[in-house]
């Protein structure tokens, strides 16, 4: 069974730091490229980072380019976030397309204050 666990969120500040922690399983985790994706209330999930299996290439989306940084290792996917602004708040979620299908864990809520 395919699975992400993601972990991490919480309440920040306007200008406060999170660091975001996805456990994959149920595939080989290592043999995919991994994403951060979030969805705000009212809104369409959209795509936030990408990394590539090796983790040699990373890509972001222009609202966090700068401030986030996705990263990985053998045990899992990480999203570091800093600067945060209320806009950032979301549930976020690490995803994995497998098998032809996009594969979502059930998100880490972020909250940043004002």
């Amino acid at each position: 069974e395919v699975q992400f666990v993601e972990s991490g969120g919480g309440l920040v500040q306007f200008g406060g730091s999170l660091r975001l922690s996805c456990a994959a399983s149920g595939f080989t985790f290592n043999d995919y490229g991994m994403s951060w994706y979030r969805q705000a209330p009212g809104k369409e999930r959209e795509w936030v980072a990408g990394i590539s299996m090796s983790g040699g290439i990373t890509n972001y989306a222009d609202s966090v380019k700068g401030r986030f940084t996705i990263s990985r290792d053998i045990n899992g996917v990480y999203l570091a976030m800093n600067s945060l602004k209320p806009e950032d708040t979301a549930v976020y979620y690490c995803s994995a397309q497998v098998s032809g299908q996009r594969r979502w864990g059930q998100g880490t809520q972020v909250t940043v204050s004002s």
